[in-house]
């Protein structure tokens, strides 16, 4: 890879942190855990950026929120964020972006874009629902009911809109991902 194509990967992947960032502020809290947009833009990165560039477009995101920025859902932020309720999800969003674009960057197709999303979003659902359990003392089966099924519809709805952004964009920004 060469300085320039670093260069607009450093770009986009510092574009889809801001757009996480605005995702979370766009928030229906409906219990411990809000409806947000954030996780359209995590699953954007991996599929967009590979597991590489996308890891590092969240490791940024991450790390602001852990710096105080007020980038989580509710314009929050601060390292306390991780201890709460939803520390799993938001510590599941850097595998879930990984594991993405793993799965997305060796055949850039709708479909493998889709089920690359929908492993990101069980990675996300794995551990937030976990950590979700272990903070409040609740079931697992309580925690489930909480924290993922009222999510998903939500969730089937942004990767169908993740995956048409990605068909449209990916031209855009080439092709070249690592």
């Amino acid at each position: 890879m060469n300085k320039n194509s670093d260069l607009q990967r450093m770009v986009y992947a510092s574009l889809l942190a801001a757009l996480t960032a605005v995702g979370a502020f766009i928030s229906i809290p409906i219990g411990p855990v809000p409806i947000v947009l954030q996780s359209l833009f995590i699953l954007l990165a991996g599929v967009l950026l590979g597991r590489t560039w996308g890891t590092a477009s969240v490791g940024i995101y991450l790390l602001a929120g852990a710096f105080g920025l007020p980038v989580f859902a509710g314009g929050v932020g601060g390292i306390g964020r991780f201890f709460g309720p939803t520390g799993g999800y938001l510590l599941g969003f850097l595998p879930a972006v990984y594991i993405t674009g793993l799965i997305s960057e060796k055949r850039k197709t709708v479909f493998k874009d889709v089920v690359a999303m929908i492993c990101g979003s069980a990675l996300i659902y794995a551990f937030g629902v976990s950590w979700l359990k272990v903070v409040t003392g609740m079931e697992l089966n309580k925690a489930v009911a909480v924290g993922m099924l009222p999510f998903l519809p939500g969730d089937a709805l942004k990767i169908a809109a993740a995956a048409f952004i990605a068909r449209s964009v990916r031209p855009l920004i080439g092709n070249g991902r690592s």
